[in-house]
């Protein structure tokens, strides 16, 4: 079993719409339990292709993943899944 399967986790489906370079798009997800200040960590079902995923908790019970893209060109990511497990502060 692993040392995190206690923390709060989620997946949700996301198709990012194109995103051209310099650009950005974010996605809000229901994550029971998280409060700002704790970890993240975020993944996503696909290749990103370039683009960088980060994700924080931006309210209580919210996550709030971005795709960022800086490549020189335009992405369009295919539908592929979120997947954030956050993880308390007090219990890293």
């Amino acid at each position: 079993m692993s040392r995190l399967s206690g923390f709060p986790y989620v997946e949700k489906t996301w198709d990012a719409s194109s995103i051209a370079d310099g650009n950005e798009e974010a996605l809000e997800v229901t994550v029971p339990g998280a409060s700002l200040g704790d970890f993240v960590l975020s993944s996503f079902s696909l290749d990103v292709a370039d683009l960088m995923l980060t994700a924080a908790v931006t309210a209580a019970n919210t996550v709030t993943a971005v795709l960022a893209n800086n490549t020189g060109g335009g992405i369009d990511l295919d539908s592929g899944t979120l997947r954030v497990r956050v993880v308390p502060f007090g219990d890293a």
